[in-house]
């Protein structure tokens, strides 16, 4: 009883976005989702760049529903690389901890290319910047669109308004890329 007939979805997760949740309709199998079965599926999708999750559960419908899922493979056809995500657990309401849903980190950091880097920058860059948070600080951003300013005060004031002479003298820019 390890296999299910309910509805199983995913949501896959990388550095450019997800899926969305995504459910696994036809597998190359004539019946999806058996015990000690691999199932195989196609997922159309914009490429996401790499890895690092994926949310993965079913509907709960359907007599006997609950599903033991060893893991997940997911080859990414633009790289060629393979994400694995281990799980090894039930979804079951009745076993385990009772979840039909479980999120499943990418298991190989190595899958990850440049991840140890990215997370040494994010790292510096915190280190250098995370003064700017600090408790009793206000924030104030120059908005190049009103020519004005934003402030963000320390009690959770905001003023959006745009004044053009602010009596705080530095200007700090915030730059955000998508």
């Amino acid at each position: 009883n390890a296999g299910t007939e309910a509805d199983v979805s995913i949501s896959v997760y990388g550095e450019r976005g997800d899926t969305g949740s995504r459910q696994l309709l036809r597998s190359q199998k004539s019946k999806k989702f058996l015990k000690g079965q691999t199932d195989i599926f196609a997922v159309e999708a914009v490429h996401l760049g790499c890895l690092y999750k994926i949310v993965i559960g079913h509907n709960g419908l359907g007599s006997g529903n609950g599903w033991f899922l060893d893991k997940v493979v997911i080859k990414d056809p633009v790289t060629d690389l393979d994400y694995t995500f281990l799980c090894h657990r039930w979804l079951d309401q009745g076993q385990d901890d009772g979840k039909i849903t479980r999120e499943l980190p990418v298991t190989d950091a190595s899958t990850f290319p440049g991840r140890q880097e990215l997370e040494l920058k994010r790292e510096k860059t915190w280190a250098a910047e995370k003064w700017k948070f600090q408790k009793g600080m206000t924030l104030q951003f120059y908005n190049r669109l009103t020519h004005g300013f934003v402030c963000l005060y320390p009690d959770g004031r905001v003023d959006a308004l745009g004044d053009k002479k602010n009596k705080y003298g530095k200007v700090f820019s915030m730059w955000m890329h998508a």
